[in-house]
């Protein structure tokens, strides 16, 4: 059924591009077999616009022309359709391939990938790979919260979003309406920063932490988005990469080594136990908590309160 399908769409689109003057619907049934095989008028009608309107989703432009008859037809110019002489480097071919492999576990894989097989039929140079890594290490940007999605559109079209939020500290979701500027992924993790109406105040949030679905809103955003640049450092700050003091940790030797990638002195303590000096700043409480038991703090007080906090709220489940 998908075979006999895209050959109808391959067949339509074929007869669409080739002719110099609009064909109306008559004209494409006659000249389409699987048109022919229509059991009945109705039945062709349906199957005709689901084509048009498929073909279209994939990106033909597709013009509806009345003639003097006042009979309906149908061509895609080629000159819409064409995509313009399309020059990439490796660094910007590279820089699209990292970014359909956002979209690898998500809903959008296949638009991705088109979209790339778009580029090849355009111009992209043979020669140049979108996927390939360029480096000993091959880039990987996991996609795993059902929220990432909705989100993302509802970021490109502008459209405010309410969702149910479940902070580190607390045992239960609440409701927050936001306008959702941009995502960002961060050490792994994939962040929404934007506008918390609720508290009149800009926010970040981690999409592990939304539970449920996200809604979208009708209404329009009621503050001007800040530039892309001001919004990864909103995240990086809440993510705990801007810090102004120390913290001291104990560390399990042999474990957490995004940690003592961070740490500014080691000092080993015996029985299995190190004592860390790291960077501390906004987010470091909920970084320390994903270590479990792995991590004891020590001091400041007020940090050791906060990951007490955050996992006794886990507990609590």
């Amino acid at each position: 059924m998908a075979i006999a399908k895209a050959e109808r769409l391959m067949n339509l689109a074929l007869c669409l591009l080739g002719t110099r003057r609009p064909l109306s619907k008559r004209e494409l049934r006659e000249s389409i077999e699987a048109y022919l095989e229509a059991s009945s008028d109705d039945s062709f009608n349906r199957m005709f616009e689901r084509d048009k309107d498929d073909l279209r989703e994939l990106g033909l432009v597709i013009e509806t022309v009345e003639n003097l008859d006042g009979e309906v037809g149908y061509l895609a110019r080629r000159d819409s359709n064409r995509l313009p002489p399309i020059t990439l480097d490796a660094e910007e071919a590279a820089a699209l391939g990292l970014a359909a492999k956002v979209w690898q576990q998500a809903r959008l894989a296949g638009a991705a990938s088109g979209a790339l097989q778009k580029l090849r039929a355009a111009g992209l140079p043979e020669d140049v790979d979108p996927y390939e890594a360029h480096g000993a290490l091959e880039p990987r940007i996991p996609v795993h919260e059902a929220a990432f999605e909705p989100l993302m559109l509802a970021c490109r079209d502008r459209r405010p979003v309410v969702f149910d939020y479940r902070k580190a500290t607390a045992a239960h979701p609440e409701t927050r309406h936001v306008e959702p500027w941009a995502l960002e992924c961060w050490r792994g993790h994939w962040y929404l920063a934007g506008w918390d109406r609720d508290r009149g105040a800009e926010r970040v949030f981690r999409l592990s932490r939304i539970t449920g679905k996200v809604r979208s809103r009708g209404s329009s955003f009621t503050v001007p988005v800040p530039d892309v640049v001001t919004v990864r450092e909103t995240v990086a700050g809440w993510a705990g990469e801007t810090a102004d003091r120390s913290a001291l940790i104990r560390l399990r030797t042999d474990a957490g080594y995004p940690l003592r990638a961070k740490a500014t002195a080691v000092r080993e303590l015996g029985d299995g136990w190190d004592e860390l000096e790291i960077p501390y700043g906004h987010g470091l409480d909920a970084w320390l908590v994903e270590f479990g038991p792995d991590v004891v703090v020590l001091e400041p007080a007020e940090l050791r309160a906060d990951v007490v906090d955050r996992l006794r709220a886990v507990a609590k489940g």
